[in-house]
């Protein structure tokens, strides 16, 4: 006797259920995305324990007949394609014509459903796959799938599910994606009896971060919206100071479809990579619109792995959207004010039992003005001669700043703030108050990248010796000095090294490097622009080896090697570019730089270097957060003042 079984039908369709039917959650998600390809404009759905023993989708969709209901639960049954050639562009959410078939296979299942013409629908029950029964009755246009006792006839799988709470917050998230993926249909979630959320449907994506992620999340959300190389970017991505510590509120959306894309979170990664601290990730809604025959969504039974077949025009389409929207469309936090819940009529009415002092009636040396806000001291009692207050001493400049990676050998080890190679700017000597000193007149941070329109600002004081405040057209500007110092610096030092990349050093004996196939296949593809950094190399076919005869002037050999490793792990991955992986590593080597060579919070600074902070922050309406992420300035707009105070 043979030692190969052909399996029977019920237990290939348990095996196939496996695959796609891991959890409720994959239940609810396959169960939710045919009402979409139904051209639903309106979905709820409804569970109960988790969705363990209940799970319900109703949809206002085309519907099915009473011929198709019997067919739609039997496998590689569905009505998205019908030969090969609709692979090659699909469209829809669900193909594969297995879900219905999986659930109901390893639940007791209803499908309830009336076409758009009928006039009455049709009920289909069936029990582990098997339909038992097909009947009609009256009901609304659309189909009701209802999915009970879930994996009862499979008690192995079933004991592997988690708690109640854990298995329900699996399908809420799984909801949660679909409607941020489809704004245009009103999704609403239902958990034991309570409303999780619902969406307008109105196509908003903003209205849809709203209502599933909350206020304050979508309140933290700046627009995208790119067209590169025939990939369309849009949607919304976290402010700096939006960000957690994973990736969970990385959503990715592929032709509305929720993936989990390597390509895509590097991409997001990168761009973020000097605006939010090393161990932070980012946060994001994004559709990704590319032309369904560049894209192969059929490499998982789950569909959330996706393959593109130009990896590095996705990952450059993505990088290039987020980071121009990082540079140009980020506003100021605000600041937060405790709303007064005490209204103007209750304030008139306590002072109408309020006694009121006549100052002008006491005599003139008793009496006294109110002191400034930002006054550091109180004014004098008397007309006594006061004396000159003396110049505040100069911050010591820090006497390390080395940088954080050690591959990057940039020679900025004795670089401070009054170093000429990294601000090449000279501080005026301290001046007493009067008259201030005049600001620096050499060369700036915005000589380089082109200097705005004169801004109009007032100092108003200094609070804690680490917050600037400045009076700016209608609004107050808190400054983060050490933050805003940082940020300049910053950007200063990563474009004097800029002006100097380019060069290679050439090496007497070239080193051999041994690669894989597709590790030799992405260097030689990309040869030509690794040699605009430095990197100069020789290719042997025979072996898929390389021979490194130059690389960047700024490494020395061991770390170019390594460099040179990481950078072909990237563009094998699809992961990164040769421009993009080589400045995010520079970008590295200045951070620890830039926060060293800055003045720091607590420390007394002479106005003039104040001033010249102030001048470079406001030139440079762009640099809105520090490269650790943190807020360089929040602002408090003079409306938002005079309502606190009721006068509007």
């Amino acid at each position: 006797m043979g030692k190969i079984n052909v399996l029977d039908f019920q237990v290939a369709n348990l095996i196939a259920a496996g695959e796609v039917v891991e959890r409720p959650a994959s239940a609810v998600k396959e169960l939710l995305e045919n009402a979409i390809d139904a051209g639903a404009g309106s979905v709820t759905v409804e569970i109960k324990r988790g969705g363990t023993t209940f799970i319900r989708v109703t949809d206002d969709g085309c519907g099915m007949s009473a011929e198709d209901l019997p067919v739609s639960i039997m496998r590689h049954a569905t009505s998205k394609i019908r030969d090969a050639a609709d692979l090659d562009g699909i469209t829809t959410l669900g193909f594969r014509g297995e879900a219905l078939a999986a659930i109901a296979s390893v639940s007791h299942m209803r499908i309830m459903s009336r076409t758009k013409r009928a006039e009455t629908g049709n009920v289909l029950e069936s029990v582990a796959g098997e339909a038992v029964d097909l009947s009609e009755a009256g009901m609304p246009r659309g189909t009701t799938v209802i999915v009970e006792d879930l994996f009862a006839n499979v008690p192995a799988r079933r004991k592997f599910l988690k708690r109640d709470a854990s298995e329900a917050t699996a399908c809420a998230a799984v909801v949660e994606k679909i409607a941020l993926a489809k704004p245009k249909v009103a999704v609403k979630f239902i958990s034991d009896g309570t409303i999780k959320f619902a969406t307008s449907g109105d196509g908003d994506l903003k209205s849809a971060i709203y209502a599933v992620l909350g206020r304050d999340f979508a309140a933290k959300m700046t627009e995208v919206r790119d067209l590169s190389d025939g990939i369309g970017v849009y949607g919304y991505i976290g402010r700096p100071d939006n960000n957690r510590g994973n990736r969970n509120f990385e959503n990715f959306f592929i032709n509305g479809r929720y993936v989990k894309s390597r390509t895509a979170m590097s991409a997001l990664e990168q761009a973020y990579e000097s605006f939010i601290p090393s161990d932070k990730f980012p946060c994001c809604v994004l559709n990704v619109d590319i032309h369904p025959t560049f894209v192969d969504v059929n490499v998982h039974p789950t569909k959330l792995e996706v393959k593109f077949s130009n990896e590095r025009l996705v990952f450059e389409a993505i990088y290039s959207a987020v980071r121009n929207a990082l540079n140009s469309k980020l506003d100021r936090p605000e600041m937060v004010v405790k709303t007064n819940s005490v209204s103007a009529e209750d304030i008139a009415l306590a002072n109408a039992f309020m006694p009121i002092f006549d100052h002008a009636s006491e005599p003139p040396h008793t009496r006294y003005s109110q002191a400034g806000f930002f006054d550091t001291a109180s004014p004098p009692a008397q007309n006594t001669p006061v004396a000159p207050p003396e110049a505040p001493p100069v911050a010591p400049a820090p006497a390390d700043a080395a940088l954080a990676p050690d591959y990057m050998k940039i020679d900025l080890s004795n670089v401070t703030r009054e170093s000429p190679e990294y601000n090449n700017y000279d501080l005026p000597p301290v001046a007493p108050p009067e008259p201030p000193a005049p600001a620096a007149s050499g060369p700036s941070v915005s000589d380089e990248v082109g200097l705005n329109e004169h801004v109009e600002y007032r100092i108003i004081g200094e609070a804690f010796n680490s917050y600037v405040i400045v009076e700016v057209e209608n609004k107050v500007l808190m400054i983060d000095k050490h933050a805003a110092h940082e940020r300049i610096n910053f950007e200063r030092m990563k474009r004097n090294v800029r002006r100097s990349e380019g060069g290679s050093q050439m090496m007497l004996v070239p080193v051999r490097i041994s690669l894989d196939p597709r590790g030799y296949s992405a260097l030689r593809e990309n040869a030509d622009e690794l040699k605009t950094i430095g990197f100069l190399l020789e290719f042997s076919d025979a072996d898929h080896s390389a021979a490194l005869t130059g690389y960047p002037s700024k490494l020395d050999e061991e770390d170019a090697c390594d460099l040179l490793d990481e950078l072909c792990d990237r563009l094998s991955e699809g992961t990164g570019t040769v421009r993009t992986s080589f400045e995010s590593l520079l970008e590295k080597a200045l951070y620890q730089a830039s926060c060293k060579a800055s003045i720091k919070a607590g420390h007394v600074e002479d106005a003039a270097h104040v001033k010249w902070i102030c001048d470079n922050l406001l030139a440079l309406p762009d640099i809105k957060f520090c490269p650790h992420g943190r807020p360089v300035a929040i602002e408090l707009t003079r409306s938002e003042i005079e309502k606190q105070f009721k006068r509007t």
